[in-house]
């Protein structure tokens, strides 16, 4: 488990996760769809006392099949982005949808429109199929499996058509953003198409509280902070774009060994006044020790207690990387610091506040050389995160 992430499995080396509300909100998906069994049996032809099963249990199924489906349609979006040469660090299933956490996705915006747009396809080419399925079978098929075969395709074509809305977070507004990219910038595409996926939001709480339904509030809440999530990451990046991980660094921090007592290296922490530490031996990084990790060490025991026992393993990134490919990294790690090397020496370490100091100067940078400053980096340069 990795914090309110539940790992379920693994595909092509890509990590499949459940968020620990999924658990919270599948009774109420059940619920939703249980009342709903009435009315989706007579839309699908079907007389619902004939159907064998309660409710509640063709609620349950079509809720968990609901997911599954999510995850068939960010698979199409991740194996995508492996082909191309992306990386993927994994897939999370959320109450609302799934989200795929494409560290190194494609550099252009056409590239990108193309992954955006492979996820609602497989959508819908998984709708077409059922759909098909199930004609061809006909009055052969007994009525559960043609009420089933009715839920998928409903349920994917659905999906497929309300990701393919031009409107952040759905990959339609991913879509429309990377074509606008090619011709007015990352950054301007993505201002356009987060308003664009705010409007999107106004009307679905309007339509949500006109028709008393919750779940259509609750998306359109989400969808309006996924839109102005997407628009600040970008800005950040944008602004980031021509620094490299060296220039944030302020000064050299020198690591301490494993072997020193957790004692020792919070000593050194009150004399330096740091709250971290690059641990290195060898000159191997093993990771970080922060002011955290020597604070859940008992008092007493911390003289006895090496950094080898409480060290974070934090994979290290180069100095000359980009600064705005190591946000993901900054942003995975818990304790937020992360190990900086160079030609096999440990500079010290990134944090949160060297990336809040760098973007504070980026922005007086814009205002006083707006020429100089070399906003909207390449499509792609920082990753990217798609959401249903």
């Amino acid at each position: 488990m990795d914090g309110w992430n539940v790992r379920v499995g693994t595909v092509r080396g890509i990590p499949i996760r459940a968020h620990a509300t999924f658990i919270l909100v599948l009774p109420f998906l059940a619920y939703g769809f249980a009342r709903a069994f009435t009315a989706a049996a007579r839309a699908a032809g079907i007389p619902p006392e004939r159907l064998t099963g309660s409710p509640w249990l063709w609620g349950l199924g079509v809720a968990l099949a609901l997911f599954l489906s999510v995850l068939v349609h960010e698979l199409a979006h991740s194996l995508y982005a492996l082909s191309k040469g992306g990386r993927v660090r994994g897939i999370t299933l959320l109450p609302i949808g799934g989200v795929s956490e494409i560290a190194e996705p494609p550099r252009s915006g056409r590239n990108e429109a193309v992954m955006a747009l492979v996820g609602p396809a497989t959508s819908l080419v998984l709708g077409g199929v059922f759909a098909a399925l199930s004609r061809a079978l006909g009055s052969v098929a007994g009525v559960d499996l043609r009420f089933a075969l009715f839920q998928l395709t409903y349920l994917n074509v659905v999906l497929g058509i309300f990701n393919l809305l031009p409107a952040f977070p759905m990959d339609g507004g991913r879509i429309l953003r990377g074509l606008l990219a090619e011709r007015m910038g990352a950054l301007r595409a993505t201002r356009i198409a987060s308003e664009t996926g705010k409007v999107f939001a106004v009307v679905f709480a309007l339509l949500g509280f006109a028709a008393a339904n919750v779940l259509l509030v609750v998306v359109a809440f989400f969808v309006y902070l996924g839109a102005e999530a997407e628009n600040r990451s970008v800005l950040v990046k944008a602004l980031l774009g021509h620094i490299r991980v060296r220039d944030l660094l302020t000064t050299r921090v020198e690591p301490v060994a494993p072997s020193l007592s957790v004692f020792d290296a919070g000593e050194r922490m009150l004399r330096e006044r740091r709250i971290g530490f690059p641990v290195a031996e060898g000159g191997r990084v093993l990771g970080v020790v922060g002011l955290e990790d020597v604070q859940r060490v008992p008092p007493e025991s911390r003289a006895t207690v090496r950094v080898a026992e409480v060290v974070r393993a934090v994979p290290a990134v180069a100095a000359d990387e980009p600064a705005a490919r190591v946000l993901g990294l900054l942003g995975a790690a818990r304790g937020s610091l992360v190990p900086v090397v160079e030609g096999g020496l440990v500079l010290g370490l990134l944090s949160d506040a060297d990336v809040a100091r760098a973007l504070q100067l980026s922005r007086l940078e814009a205002t006083q050389h707006p020429r100089e400053a070399g906003l909207g980096p390449p499509m792609g340069d920082a990753g990217a995160t798609h959401r249903l």
